[in-house]
């Protein structure tokens, strides 16, 4: 199967998906397909790649935390079905994707099933995990396992359950998985043990799990969930430790944020005094309430968030990423004229001294190309035959630095950039061919016409915008007024 042939299969594989599960985003994606001939022709995706295959187009929740923080209860309880294991201890050391299903398998598929389906978020992620520790690609089913779930609940999601964090389990493949998760999940619950709240056990994932949504454009998403609080009843002092709890987030840099406070009710040591059991039961389901409301939102939040991972990337692309490869290539553009310079002098130098070396001297050798017989009556021969030959040189010579300088430069510029990872090392070498000017300003493919799709673009995305509002709005009240009609 050639690359087109495979792009064709992924881009048919979703197009019937979304016409079964989501049929309001097909619109979208001839927005997406214009996006990709923009971005091929900067050079910043391949020509047989799509965006499309760089973004889950099912909604997702993701459950992240430290060990034995009640991850995989919470999931049972929501799912209404026991298909996570749970304990004290770690009990899982894998990412596990839940999705719906036409049985519930206790049995988990392989990190394969993932891995290999451009509809999942994991799509190829073995390559990643092989980048950033090698060897470990191939070992995708040590990271990875599916789930499947008949439930009502699990119908058009996709939930991943991950494994605890904790200083021995900071792996690099584990946190590249980490951040590829919370980049890609439209709900991020982060969650931590209400028995062990102090700062020392959740260091690791203050780390690397608040910290990295400080400066995040959706850092909503992300919500902070204390769980097990009601081994705090008997003290009764949960707004202590929950108070003690929101510092040691505030210490990792987060000032704001939505915070919880919840346990399950089937695993709860009992609370003996009624007063104190109502305050904690009232506290537990009105955050857990809000907690199922923000689940259930994601499918709605995924359609606002397909259609604005476009729009940010024209963001991307004008304000960053093109600026980035005019600064390369004016980079690039001076080191190869100072290159240029250097080399004029050395071969300058270089004829002068095998004048002089051949010759009886500098005189005598400038001389005798002047007394050569002339070049059709015009230019000496001895002087065309020299220019000729340091003409040659130098272009030899100038190609040859244009190439080792390019290559200096990309090495400088990132393989991924952004949130879809463009790649902005082939952008500027594709600004660097033999037939392109050093002196060409802007970037290969950046012209009127590119200028004149992005224009396109934005207008389609405020047509997507629009058609999606009216699915959930009724400013006007005439939907209301229609559906109460007789007929």
């Amino acid at each position: 199967m050639t690359p087109r042939q495979a792009l064709q299969q992924r881009l048919a594989a979703l197009d019937a998906h979304l016409r079964a599960e989501n049929p309001n985003l097909l619109p979208v994606l001839p927005t997406f397909r214009a996006f990709d001939r923009l971005l091929a022709g900067l050079g910043l995706i391949g020509p047989y790649e799509s965006l499309t295959t760089r973004i889950p187009w099912w909604p997702m929740v993701a459950v992240l935390g430290t060990f034995s923080a009640g991850k995989s209860t919470f999931l049972n309880g929501y799912l209404g079905e026991p298909l996570q294991s749970t304990g004290n201890q770690a009990v899982d050391d894998k990412f596990t994707v839940i999705c719906h299903g036409p049985q519930s398998r206790k049995e988990a598929l392989p990190g394969t099933a993932l891995n290999a389906d451009p509809r999942f978020p994991f799509y190829r992620i073995s390559d990643e995990i092989e980048k950033v520790s090698a060897g470990e690609g191939k070992r995708i089913d040590n990271y990875l396992q599916l789930k499947t779930l008949s439930g009502p609940r699990a119908k058009g999601k996709i939930f991943i359950d991950s494994p605890g964090f904790d200083a021995d389990d900071q792996r690099r493949s584990v946190l590249r998985l980490v951040d590829h998760i919370v980049e890609l999940s439209d709900l991020v619950l982060v969650f931590f043990d209400g028995r062990h709240p102090e700062p020392g056990a959740m260091q690791d994932t203050l780390r690397h799990l608040v910290a990295k949504t400080v400066n995040r454009a959706d850092a909503r998403k992300v919500c902070y969930i204390l769980n097990q609080v009601d081994t705090t009843a008997k003290e009764d002092n949960l707004e202590a430790v929950f108070g003690a709890w929101q510092r040691a987030i505030a210490q990792a840099g987060l000032v704001s944020g939505r915070f919880y406070a919840i346990y399950d009710s089937k695993s709860a040591v009992a609370i003996e005094d009624d007063a104190r059991r109502a305050r904690y039961e009232a506290r537990r389901d009105a955050d857990l309430a809000e907690i199922h409301t923000r689940i259930n939102e994601v499918e709605v939040a995924r359609a606002y968030r397909v259609v604005g991972s476009i729009d940010s990337l024209v963001k991307e692309l004008e304000g960053e990423v093109v600026p980035k490869l005019r600064e390369a290539m004016a980079r690039w553009r001076r080191l190869v004229l100072i290159g240029d310079g250097l080399l004029a002098a050395l071969l300058l130098l270089l004829f002068v001294a095998v004048g002089q070396i051949v010759a009886d001297g500098v005189l005598t050798f400038v001389g005798g190309l002047f007394l050569s017989p002339p070049l059709f009556g015009v230019v000496p021969m001895g002087l065309a035959a020299v220019v000729a030959v340091f003409g040659g040189l130098f272009l030899a010579g100038h190609f040859w630095l244009r190439g080792v300088l390019a290559r200096r430069v990309a090495a400088t510029l990132p393989e991924r950039f952004g949130d879809v990872e463009l790649n902005l090392r082939h952008g500027f070498l594709k600004n660097t061919r033999f037939f392109r000017s050093i002196f060409a300003k802007n970037p290969s493919g950046w012209s009127a016409r590119a200028k004149r799709r992005i224009f396109g673009i934005r207008e389609s995305l405020a047509e997507h915008v629009q058609r999606i509002n009216d699915l959930y709005t009724d400013p006007a009240g005439r939907r209301k007024a229609a559906e109460a009609a007789p007929l």
